[in-house]
C-alpha cells in the first residue's frame, strides 16, 4: 500500500464511489473538533487533540471510527445495530453516516481528554 502525506491524498486514492462518506465522515470529526488537528497514522486519517482523538479508515464492507476507550462502552445503548469492539465502530457502507451520533462520540471523547488533562 502507498504511503500517503495527507487526509486529502488518503481519500483521493480510495474507491471514486466512496470518497463522498470518507469527506463526510471526515467533515463531521472536523465540526465536532475544530481544534483537532489532522494527521495519518497507520495509513489512516487520524485527529490529535492533546493526544489520540480518533482515526477512521475504510474497508471492504464499512468505515471503521476507531475511538479510544471507554466511549464505545459508554455509548453502547446508542450503538446498537452497529458492531462494535472495545475502540471500534463500524459504518456499513451501504447505510448512511450517523453525523450526530459520530458528533457525539468525538466530543464525548474531547471531554474525556480535557478531564484527565486537568487531573495532570
Amino acid at each position: 500500500m502507498k504511503q500517503v502525506k495527507d487526509v486529502n491524498e488518503n481519500i483521493a486514492l480510495s474507491p471514486k464511489g466512496l470518497q463522498y462518506k470518507l469527506k463526510e465522515l471526515r467533515e463531521i470529526i472536523k465540526s465536532a473538533a475544530p481544534k483537532a488537528q489532522e494527521h495519518i497514522s497507520y495509513g489512516m486519517a487520524y485527529y490529535r487533540y492533546k493526544g489520540r482523538l480518533v482515526y477512521f479508515g475504510l474497508s471492504k464492507k464499512h468505515i471503521g471510527l476507531y475511538i479510544p476507550t471507554p466511549i464505545v462502552e459508554e455509548h453502547k445503548s446508542e450503538l446498537k445495530g452497529y458492531e462494535t469492539t472495545k475502540a471500534t465502530i463500524r459504518f456499513p457502507l451501504d447505510k448512511r453516516l450517523p453525523a450526530m451520533l459520530i458528533k457525539k462520540l468525538v466530543k464525548a471523547r474531547i471531554n474525556k481528554i480535557n478531564e484527565l488533562d486537568k487531573k495532570k
